[in-house]
């Protein structure tokens, strides 16, 4: 039977519902903020892990682009530069092998390519690993949320916003630093030729790809952690720090 107006109880029940659980972006952006500031020495731990593995990645990739840009120079000196330096060129360019053969030499290794892969391995897991702490600490809060009729996809806006801050400052640190350092180290090595040479084109492609790199292992490293806190009954949640 309809209520005056029109609207049936369940409908009208719903429509509370609804007006209660579904909050602004501005809002969960706001909530996601106070928990990093109420935790901000366990998120600088974790945000100091991506850090340091995204600085390895850039700095790697800042070598390789130091190297090409000395190579497509053309000068003989930077080319017998790289040579002693250990990089697989012959002293003098062939005929045979095309400039674009020879700066593909310059890229990393593949012992190179592993060590940087296991290094962001080793990140992704201890983000994961932090995150599932934080889920364990922030039983009672989300279970509070929960009571008051916050929905699973809010929680796992809460966490993937968390994340999500953390990767991209994490990530935009440690991509400065590694160029930074990839260009000093360059700068030791090789003298003024190698800032002057490299491609700028090449550093912001350096720099956009670490960036993009630890932001998306943020994210992927906290989706189980906050799948499993969406998943989390109210009751359950309340019971764990009784």
């Amino acid at each position: 039977m309809s209520q005056a107006g029109g609207t049936t109880p369940k409908a009208g029940r719903s429509d509370r519902i609804a007006r209660q659980v579904v909050l602004p972006f501005r809002k969960s952006l706001e909530i996601s903020l106070k928990s990093i500031q109420v935790r901000f020495f366990r998120s600088m731990i974790t945000v100091a892990s991506l850090v340091l593995a995204v600085a390895f990645l850039s700095f790697t990739l800042t070598g390789s682009d130091v190297a090409v840009g000395l190579l497509q120079s053309g000068e003989p000196q930077q080319r017998l530069a790289l040579v002693d330096a250990g990089y697989d060129l012959p002293s003098l360019p062939s005929a045979a092998v095309s400039p674009a053969d020879e700066a593909a030499r310059l890229t990393t290794s593949p012992k190179e390519r592993w060590i940087v892969i296991l290094s962001l391995l080793v990140c992704t897991v201890g983000i994961v690993n932090a995150q599932l702490m934080a889920v364990t600490e922030r039983f009672r809060e989300i279970g509070t949320m929960k009571c008051l009729g916050a929905l699973d996809r809010f929680i796992l806006r809460l966490f993937l916003l968390e994340a999500g801050m953390q990767g991209l400052a994490g990530s935009l640190l440690g991509a400065v630093c590694g160029v930074l350092i990839g260009l000093l180290v360059g700068l030791v090595r090789f003298g003024w030729a190698a800032v002057t040479n490299v491609s700028l084109v090449a550093i912001g492609a350096t720099l956009g790809l670490s960036v993009a790199v630890g932001a998306g292992l943020s994210l992927l490293g906290v989706v189980y952690p906050a799948a499993v806190a969406a998943r989390m009954r109210p009751v359950e949640a309340m019971r764990a720090q009784e």
